[in-house]
């Protein structure tokens, strides 16, 4: 009976769901329409959202029709079920080809079944990321050289995975970056393959790299930084060979402290953790220093006295 009512329930919500989604594709298409009647400078006053979990939509949306030739195809790793993502309303809105990968079988099964995938031209594929398999996972999916987007999101090896990325030669790349590691310090997690956020510590703030080694992950790979969103979670790379369109900026412009408390407690629940304290949350975890080439533990980088 259970499954019986679950069925009924998806069933009804299914046109509401819909309508929804299609007044937000709508929304969307006339901000695109405000935002090129704007002199826009500053990233983050290009932000506006459709699916995007922040102001990514429209932050992309700027950086592309500054280009004046772009591959038309991304891809995105890390995307749950597509719901809330950075390059839904790309492929929507501008039609593009799309590469989306999740680790979860049940959210890839979702976008495959979803009441608009057969519209599209994408490619949803289940796969656990890591930086042994990742340039295979593009080519058996038919995605090689030259692409519009990557957007990389995967709340762990996120600097790994970037690094090891060789088949594929994206424009722009976002990146998301752990605000609470501050604007200058180059570290990230030491790479484990399995990593998993939530298995890795209670709190949930254990994860990632800092925006400055992505930014000088960047520069070695032939990238520039062009800024971060208002959320502090996700900066935007252009290819060098794009540099006359954008003013480059470092990672200190680039940073916002985050503001969003996402934090745990040891039972699971949201402890709503602000500054510091999230970072002495997770003190004795620890981080590769990359200046250095030493792992040492949060407390020992950041000078916090050790966990009593």
């Amino acid at each position: 009976m259970k499954k019986i009512l679950e069925k009924i329930r998806t069933y009804l919500m299914h046109p509401v769901e819909d309508n929804i989604e299609e007044l937000k594709f709508l929304q969307g298409k006339q901000l695109v329409c405000i935002q090129n009647q704007q002199a826009i400078n500053n990233i983050r006053d290009a932000e506006f959202k459709v699916f995007s979990q922040w102001g990514e939509d429209g932050i992309i949306q700027w950086i592309i029709s500054k280009i004046p030739f772009i591959p038309p195809t991304f891809i995105e790793f890390g995307v749950e079920d597509y719901q809330e993502s950075n390059t839904r309303f790309l492929l929507m809105h501008n039609n593009w080809k799309g590469l989306v990968i999740d680790g979860s079988e049940e959210n890839v099964k979702k976008i495959k079944t979803s009441s608009w995938f057969w519209r599209y031209d994408l490619t949803a594929l289940c796969a656990f990321v890591t930086k042994e398999n990742i340039n295979e996972l593009f080519s058996q999916s038919g995605f090689h050289g030259e692409i519009g987007i990557l957007s990389i999101d995967i709340d762990g090896n996120d600097y790994w995975v970037w690094d090891a990325i060789e088949t594929i030669v994206p424009k722009i790349v976002i990146c998301e970056y752990n605000s609470i590691f501050g604007p200058k310090k180059k570290v990230t997690i030491p790479y484990k393959k399995d990593f998993v956020r939530s298995q890795a510590h209670y709190s949930y703030l254990y994860y990632g790299a800092s925006l400055a080694s992505l930014v000088a992950l960047g520069r070695q790979k032939g990238y520039i930084c062009v800024g971060g969103n208002s959320a502090g979670n996700n900066v935007f790379f252009v290819h060098k060979s794009l540099g006359s369109f954008f003013e480059e900026v470092s990672s200190e412009v680039a940073y916002i402290e985050s503001k969003f408390r996402e934090s745990r407690d040891n039972n699971g629940k949201l402890s709503f953790l602000s500054g510091e304290k999230r970072l002495k949350a997770i003190r004795d975890m620890p981080l590769l220093d990359l200046d250095s080439g030493d792992i040492c533990s949060v407390s020992e980088i950041y000078g916090f006295c050790p966990e009593p």
